[in-house]
């Protein structure tokens, strides 16, 4: 089993930043792909980014691209999500996810293990 636990959320103005972090514990290996998805209120969760096993494969969801920076740290086991100029359409609850895959996907139904989450605020 792995466990993923997310933190660095809040509220924030719209164009500040900021980074949120998902620790991963138990049965992670570096082969395991990495994604953050999110949920806005009546919405369906949707991707955001997504990294490969070894960190060298990025991929990103068009509203986030060039504003959000993915990376990990497989040593310390922590996946990061760095949100700069930030927009009131980003507010949602933010999930890490992983899946025994060294490709990340951009479809949930491929993720084996999920955070709780942790709520983004962006005030216009």
């Amino acid at each position: 089993q792995v466990r993923l636990v997310e933190s660095g959320g809040g509220l924030v103005q719209a164009g500040g930043s900021l980074r949120l972090s998902c620790a991963a514990s138990g049965r992670t290996t570096s082969s395991m792909s990495m994604a953050w998805f999110r949920q806005a209120p009546g919405k369906e969760r949707e991707f955001v980014a997504g990294i490969s096993g070894s960190g060298g494969a990025l991929y990103y969801s068009d509203s986030v691209k060039g504003r959000f920076t993915g990376s990990r740290d497989n040593a310390k086991n922590t996946l990061f999500l760095q949100m700069d100029s930030l927009k009131a359409e980003d507010t949602a609850v933010y999930y890490c996810a992983a899946r025994r895959f060294y490709y990340a996907t951009d479809d949930l139904l491929d993720y084996d293990y999920w955070g709780q989450g942790t709520q983004v605020t962006v005030s216009s």
